[in-house]
């Protein structure tokens, strides 16, 4: 028996209002306090996680940017002369999506989504890298690389063998008494969330589903550690969508050139443009600032929230849905869906959760990056008291768990 195992159980999008009536995981976790999200998807939220940094830091936020001079999507443009019944369609879409991110070796979360692919040459995208593996961000290092250099071994969940296989995968390991450091991630929530919305049966249904699950890994885990610390965690929570917003009709109108004057991702709750003129500026701006339901958000405000990049690779201005407002169609679907993430972090819905089973989590730990104080914390002290493993390198170990992780939310 080792002395001591750090777990970290990531259940996405299990946000604060979501579970801050109800039991969840209250006799295994009874310290609970909510925690500030950053701006952005999960393609923020994520990485800011692993890394304890703000997306202007680690240069992870949005996955499409304008850069036509590095795209990798330059054949597909050739993809427009098909009819739009069958490249809107979701399954044709996932399909192109698989094959396209094993010719680029791609290594993260990968998804085409609607981008339409007269305009995809435009557009790079900005996951290549797989941010749950060491060297998995686009700019300094992440939690994974922490435990490679301190040669801790760790297991980390691959989501694509489901929620189930991961659990058994865990305890495996933890039978075996080879790991210092768990992360555990639980993606199918989120799903659920952007299906049938916050105040569906099925979502307590699904965090009650979780909680025998929960209650066999911590008896694991105590047959073979004398003490346990156990992390439930979230990334964002989740708002109904009760509004919809073409914004893509008030800014067609305009006349301006898409990749002449101007270019623009639709995200699901935000618009982010690029622009080649004045002209252009001034006339978008104008319209955006008389559309009800969202708002651009000026750069003291960005700077605030970790997401003005000097370099506006993301894009030079960002219009922002209100909370419970989708932006449809858009590039990231044609269709509403019932609920989302990724507006404002001090929306009530965006907020996120931390749920322990000890007491001394600090007061400084309020917002997700936050996170990353604890899992050093709590590896490094599960590396002092279980002391060096017995035989091979780390890298050797770190394999034999199995430590890959990928995405697939409905949405970014």
């Amino acid at each position: 028996m080792k002395p001591f195992l750090p777990l970290f159980v990531f259940v996405d999008a299990c946000g604060w209002e979501i579970i801050r009536d109800k039991p969840f995981a209250n006799r295994l976790a009874p310290e609970r306090r909510s925690l500030r999200s950053v701006f952005g998807y999960s393609s923020a939220c994520i990485p800011s996680i692993l890394s304890g940094r703000w997306p202007v830091e680690h240069r992870n936020w949005c996955y499409f940017v304008y850069d036509p001079a590095h795209s990798p999507f330059r054949s597909l443009r050739k993809l427009r002369w098909l009819p739009k019944a069958l490249t809107s369609r979701r399954f044709f879409r996932h399909r192109l999506s698989r094959l396209l991110k094993t010719h680029l070796k791609f290594r993260g979360y990968f998804d085409l989504y609607n981008l339409p692919f007269e305009h995809i040459s435009l557009f790079d995208f900005s996951e290549k890298k797989n941010p749950l593996q060491p060297g998995g961000l686009n700019r300094g290092p992440n939690i994974f690389d922490h435990l490679q250099e301190r040669g801790i071994p760790w297991h980390v969940s691959d989501p694509a063998l489901g929620e189930r296989k991961n659990l058994d995968g865990l305890l495996a390991e933890i039978a075996r008494e080879r790991i210092d450091f768990a992360f555990l991630y639980w993606p199918d929530l989120d799903g659920l969330l952007h299906r049938v919305g916050n105040t569906s049966p099925e979502v307590p249904a699904k965090l009650a589903a979780y909680e025998p699950w929960l209650g066999e890994l911590m008896d694991r885990a105590h047959e073979h550690y004398q003490e346990v610390r156990l992390t439930i965690f979230s990334d964002h929570g989740m708002a109904n969508c009760d509004r919809l917003l073409d914004l893509r009709a008030r800014i067609e109108p305009l006349g301006l050139r898409m990749g002449v004057e101007y270019a623009v991702v639709y995200d699901s709750t935000m618009a982010r443009f690029w622009f080649f003129s004045e002209r252009a500026r001034r006339v978008v701006e104008d319209r955006l600032n008389e559309v009800r339901g969202g708002r651009i958000v000026p750069d003291d405000e960005l700077e605030e929230l970790g997401t003005l990049f000097p370099d506006r690779h993301f894009g030079e201005l960002i219009f922002l849905a209100d909370e419970g407002v989708l932006i449809v169609p858009s590039h990231m679907g044609e269709r509403p869906i019932r609920a989302m993430h990724g507006y404002h972090p001090d929306a009530p819905h965006s907020y996120a959760s931390l749920l322990t089973n000890y007491a001394d989590v600090p007061d400084s730990v309020t917002a997700i990056p936050h996170v990353y104080q604890l899992m050093t914390a709590q590896a490094e002290r599960a590396f002092r008291l279980n002391g060096r493993p017995h035989s091979g390198t780390s890298a050797e170990r770190n394999r034999a768990t199995g430590h890959v992780a990928k995405r697939d939310h409905a949405h970014v």
